[in-house]
């Protein structure tokens, strides 16, 4: 694992597409990830690069969710992750959510969370596998007609945030 520099943006957004196909295909538009400008996402540090033998195999977008009392963040949710799709099924996919549950912890919070598209219904039954729990669903407004699925998944309470 690593955090994706500029450099790596073009390899981010055709990856990000050929993962999303199959919903793009499906839905007649694609999904969020698919249009996302990554440019600024990789320049904050949100982008995390999986690579197998030199080659870009998967990636997961994490975004602080800031805490209303300047602590450290309150969760750590997942924007997207994106599977090289010859490389599908092999598990990938967990070991970037288990990456981010070690950033979670490793930020000073206990929350990660993440929301999807309520027509993934694999993705939401992959989630719940995981120890995610849905939250709530709401529409989603940046797609008219979408409803997104909110989920998430506590994990053991940080020391950090509680002492400080």
């Amino acid at each position: 694992m690593r955090l994706a520099e500029p450099g790596d943006a073009d390899a981010v957004v055709e990856l990000t597409a050929r993962a999303y196909a199959p919903y793009t295909e499906a839905y007649g538009y694609p999904p969020v990830p698919v249009t996302e400008d990554y440019a600024p996402r990789i320049g904050a540090g949100e982008v995390w690069l999986l690579e197998e033998t030199g080659r870009l195999v998967g990636l997961i977008v994490l975004e602080d969710v800031p805490s209303e009392d300047g602590l450290p963040p309150a969760a750590l949710q997942v924007f997207s992750v994106a599977i090289e799709p010859e490389q599908q099924g092999k598990g990938l996919g967990t070991r970037l959510l288990g990456f981010a549950e070690e950033q979670v912890l490793s930020r000073g919070c206990d929350v990660l969370t993440l929301y999807t598209n309520a027509r993934m219904t694999r993705n939401i039954a992959l989630y719940r596998r995981l120890g995610f729990e849905e939250t709530g669903r709401r529409s989603n407004p940046l797609r008219p007609g979408w409803t997104r699925v909110d989920m998430e998944k506590r994990l053991a309470p940080s020391v950090t945030r509680r002492s400080a």
